[in-house]
């Protein structure tokens, strides 16, 4: 079995539950989260447990059974508190700013580049050079995140680019004149 997939997951009280054939709904207080699953899974909630059970042996079920335990886990945490990620634009010039549902990035090319933020994802800007996103889909918030961040990644030389909130790069050393 499953080392993660056997765990039980705790349902808060703040989080309701609702189970149909083979799509689970998660409803919080910061939304609501949808997902669809194969029939080799069966979800099992009781007294604020959810267990997830196996229908097959097979080895693509076997995998899946885990992968399915830590996508409902992060729904319930997605409801509960929004997930969140910060990146910051280091380099002269650089900078982000937000028109509406538009995001635009200012990062030394000719052109700015622009985003469309999706409608499930709040974006806000605390300084023209610090963007924080949140949403209730951890995959989504990554995702958005990361489609950004590889517009300018950071360069190991002189440090510029988008980084995360709290990721560092070994600088290297320039080259030498003899």
């Amino acid at each position: 079995m499953s080392r993660i997939g056997k765990k039980l997951i705790i349902i808060p009280s703040d989080v309701r539950l609702i189970i149909e054939k083979n799509v689970i709904q998660i409803i919080g207080k910061h939304g609501s989260f949808q997902q669809s699953f194969l029939r080799s899974v069966e979800f099992h909630a009781e007294n604020n447990l959810l267990s997830i059970s196996r229908t097959e042996e097979t080895k693509a079920a076997k995998a899946y059974h885990g992968l399915m335990r830590s996508l409902v886990q992060n729904m319930i945490l997605g409801v509960q508190e929004p997930f969140s990620k910060v990146l910051t634009a280091e380099g002269v010039g650089y900078k982000f700013q937000l028109e509406k549902s538009k995001l635009r990035l200012a990062m030394g090319y000719t052109h700015p580049i622009e985003f469309l933020v999706p409608p499930h994802l709040t974006v806000q800007l605390d300084s023209p050079t610090r963007l924080q996103i949140q949403g209730i889909d951890k995959q989504q918030v990554g995702f958005f995140a990361a489609q950004i961040r590889n517009i300018k990644p950071p360069e190991p030389y002189k440090g510029k680019g988008i980084f995360y909130l709290g990721e560092s790069i070994i600088r290297k050393a320039g080259k030498t004149r003899k």
